[in-house]
């Protein structure tokens, strides 16, 4: 039992050590100065109006259902890189009536077979008024624990499938080939970021 503890803890120290240089070989900073809070405020703005400005263009209806919508979270660039062991992480803006209410982060954790970096976008649409105080209220929040996450369809037409639109959180997730259909948010992590 003591070997199994030994070869599992070290294949997991490998593991993270392996992702930890796949994930500096992402970075585009030098040892620089860090930017603002209002530099990177700036940029998450821009990113998630780019966001959904995409997806309006690419998914009919889904610029009504965010009106619809009692708050949305839009991280633009979440990041996953592992190799054995991923990791994913991204910076996002909560909006509330149009407006900016809050900044957040996003992250997990996988295992499984796995090799290089992509990216790709999320948008969390809190439907009803008591899923967006539950996750607002909190101290963080995590998909599949404190509430889960529909994956919104798009039927045959190219159109949200409003028949499934109904959960009291739902998501979009685009990336360069476009919508994603076939991915599970449980066990993400999302926080409130302090800028």
């Amino acid at each position: 039992m003591q070997k199994r503890t030994f070869l599992t803890r070290s294949v997991a120290a490998v593991a993270f050590a392996g992702l930890g240089l796949a994930m500096s070989g992402c970075t585009t900073t030098t040892g620089a100065a860090k930017p603002s809070s209002a530099a990177v405020k700036t940029e998450i703005e821009q990113g998630a109006y780019t966001t959904l400005e995409r997806l309006y263009k690419e998914v009919k209806g889904s610029r009504e259902l965010v009106h619809k919508a009692n708050g949305v979270l839009v991280f633009p660039n979440v990041v996953a890189a592992g190799l054995v062991v991923g990791g994913e992480y991204g910076k996002g803006v909560l909006r509330t009536g149009g407006q900016t209410a809050d900044y957040y982060s996003v992250a997990s954790v996988s295992v499984g077979f796995q090799a290089g970096a992509q990216s790709k976008a999320v948008v969390l649409l809190f439907m009803s008024r008591e899923a967006l105080d539950k996750f607002r209220n909190g101290k963080g929040w995590t998909a599949g624990v404190d509430g889960s996450v529909a994956l919104i369809k798009v039927g045959a037409n190219g159109e949200v499938d409003t028949n499934t639109a109904n959960n009291p959180v739902q998501a979009f997730v685009l990336t360069n080939a476009g919508l994603m259909a076939n991915l599970n948010l449980e066990g993400t992590k999302i926080s409130k970021l302090d800028l």
